[in-house]
């Protein structure tokens, strides 16, 4: 194991605090952030923070249900969030009273975790109440101890104007809540050995930091919280290829690959310069630039695992931290799609987001990041690339974006999608990968791939003999290879299935290529997606059915049944021609979830295409 952070140790001049991590925050604040940020400061007024009630929180180990209680816990936050930046914006004590009731409402809470996170030991099950005496600390836990911590260190002044006992409770509700526990028990987030981590390492350390570093007092062991969050860092890396893929996939970088930013800047401004040397290693870069390297276009971004294809613009972190690692293509990306948020105020100003940090840098540098997008209105596109670490491959031409996963079917938040193909044309979405429904308790249980989102049948595969994909490392790709010019890959994805199958080889091929140029036609490009199959000599089940999932509403022609050819239209994005299945069925897949919803407004499609008899190959070619 690598001790790229912990290393950096040896270099600390000194341990402090930064209480003055805000000091230039009022000047740069523009009339545009004032205004909006006032006016939705305004809606709470008078407003009143609900208590939450032992059952609420019972409610989760009763029923699976998480929605009930997240949704009182986490508008509380943004409400207290809102009022804030509304008081830091006029500067007046109109909001303070409602602060107050805020931070109080919080502190006066029975614990900070989430019911779904209530339990000592990893996967094991959750308590049903919270243990008072022996506080949690987990994702949440640490949000509102930074959340807490933040807003005393901006307006402190403030609060103490009105009672010095507002800001000694947040101090005292943090070391009880989040110090103490930190330091004298182990999560299992914080790592150890070879245990592998996730977001939760990252994202909790650099919230355990944006708590410390803005209390400033001298019976605080910075030395000690730093040297352990170093640790917990590496740990983190550790389950990091070198290309830095994020195999959470796009959505979770906002709270993996961003959480090392602020965990970087955090750890370097508290120890005097230490870990500078860590923003130039190459890994740390791989993990920053891996964003840009799978968004799409707009919106969109090539979605594996628990992840949504629709995420939330870019803005500050991603620019900051391509400033941090001087990358002008991260730095370019994030830029423009802040720039073009500014279309939607309550997404350019994070209205839904729970942590006030991110907020405040927000609106710190937004002049900064609008004029360097002003001075650089061209967007530094992205290559085509293949990270090797988790099997993501991408080749891009024109609006077209091509993407297959190959790797194994044990990723973090994995769905069992080994050789899945997402496909964009005219920069929307063609072939899809569906996502993940609303979490419950069922989502993270041992049921998990009972739900069809994370089947490999409701991805872009085939289904086996009556056999879909199974979990585990064991179930992958293998003898994958990529082109030079990472416009084709080619792999064989018979270990993803089980042995039941009784498969000899399966082998999907796809690629983007540039047309003949001595065609005529006016087509630029060629997509080729190609599945070849052998079974055992004694398999008795050789039926394979070929499944894709759509957005746009399917139609297919059987131009030629005896040969088993036709025409596989997808809306007005593209029409491959096929050659292999003589049948086929269409299947329209309601869209009820609140979570799918956002990025799914009506029904979705599964095309599933049947092979001909004796047939052991089906192609899809589409001239783009």
């Amino acid at each position: 194991m690598e001790y790229i952070y912990k290393n950096s140790l040896s270099k600390v001049s000194s341990y402090n605090p930064v209480p003055d991590l805000w000091d230039d925050l009022s000047k740069n604040i523009s009339e545009t952030a004032r205004k909006y940020l006032i006016k939705e400061a305004e809606k709470y007024i008078g407003h009143s923070f609900p208590p939450i009630p032992a059952t609420l929180f019972m409610d989760f180990k009763r029923t699976g249900n998480r929605v009930r209680f997240e949704e009182v816990y986490f508008a509380k936050r943004r409400a207290l969030n809102a009022l804030v930046l509304g008081e830091i914006c006029e500067d007046k004590g109109r909001f303070i009273d409602g602060i107050i009731n805020g931070i109080y409402s919080i502190c006066e809470e029975s614990a900070w975790q989430l019911p779904a996170h209530n339990s000592y030991v990893r996967d094991t099950p959750q308590n049903l109440l919270p243990n008072t005496d022996r506080p949690i600390i987990e994702l949440f836990a640490c949000e509102t101890g930074a959340l807490l911590s933040t807003i005393s260190c901006v307006l402190r002044k403030k609060l103490d104007s009105v009672s010095e006992e507002i800001c000694h409770r947040i101090d005292s509700e943090l070391r009880k809540r989040i110090i103490a526990p930190y330091l004298n028990e182990h999560f299992w987030w914080m790592g150890r050995e070879d245990e592998p981590m996730c977001n939760w390492t990252i994202w909790c350390t650099q919230n355990i930091l944006l708590t410390v570093s803005q209390m400033d007092s001298e019976d605080i062991p910075y030395k000690d919280i730093i040297e352990k969050a170093a640790g917990s860092v590496d740990y983190f890396l550790k389950d990091y290829g070198d290309d830095g893929c994020c195999d959470e996939g796009a959505m979770y970088y906002h709270h993996a690959g961003l959480c090392m930013y602020i965990t970087t800047a955090l750890l370097d401004l508290t120890s005097g310069g230490a870990f500078k040397e860590a923003t130039h290693n190459t890994k740390i870069r791989n993990i920053a630039e891996y964003i840009s390297n799978v968004h799409v276009h707009g919106s969109y971004y090539l979605n594996y695992a628990d992840c949504a294809p629709i995420l939330e613009p870019a803005g500050v972190r991603e620019y900051l931290f391509g400033k941090m690692i001087d990358s002008p293509s991260l730095m370019s990306y994030a830029a423009l799609d802040f720039k073009a948020s500014m279309d939607n105020p309550d997404e350019h100003y994070l209205k839904d987001e729970i942590n006030l940090a991110y907020r405040l840098l927000t609106i710190m540098h937004e002049k900064e990041i609008l004029d360097y997008a002003e001075n650089n209105p061209e967007q530094i596109l992205a290559g085509n690339v293949y990270y090797e670490s988790a099997g993501v491959f991408v080749t891009r031409k024109g609006g077209v974006t091509l993407s297959v996963k190959a790797g194994d079917n044990d990723d973090s938040h994995n769905h069992n999608d080994t050789g899945s193909i997402i496909l964009y044309t005219k920069n929307k979405p063609a072939l899809i990968d569906v996502g993940v429904e609303s979490y419950t308790a069922k989502t993270f249980s041992d049921k998990r791939y009972e739900i069809w989102t994370m089947q490999s049948g409701y991805h872009n595969l085939p289904t086996i003999a009556g056999h879909d994909q199974l979990p585990g490392p064991e179930y992958k790709a293998s003898d994958i290879a990529v082109s030079d010019d990472k416009t084709s890959i080619e792999m064989d994805i018979k270990k993803a299935y089980p042995d039941e199958c009784m498969l000899k080889s399966y082998k999907r091929s796809a690629s983007l290529k540039d047309s003949d140029p001595v065609s005529k036609s006016e087509s630029k490009y060629v997509l080729t997606i190609k599945d070849s199959w052998e079974f055992e000599k004694d398999a008795r089940n050789t039926e394979v059915i070929l499944n894709f999932m759509t957005y746009e509403k399917p139609e297919v022609t059987l131009t030629d049944a005896k040969e088993a050819k036709g025409i596989f239209k997808i809306g007005e994005l593209c029409a491959f021609e096929f050659e292999g299945a003589d049948r086929y069925e269409i299947e329209p897949i309601p869209v009820t979830d609140d979570r799918l919803k956002k990025t799914w407004k009506h029904e979705l499609y599964r095309v599933r295409f049947y092979p001909a008899k004796a047939t052991n190959a089906f192609t899809l070619t589409a001239t783009i």
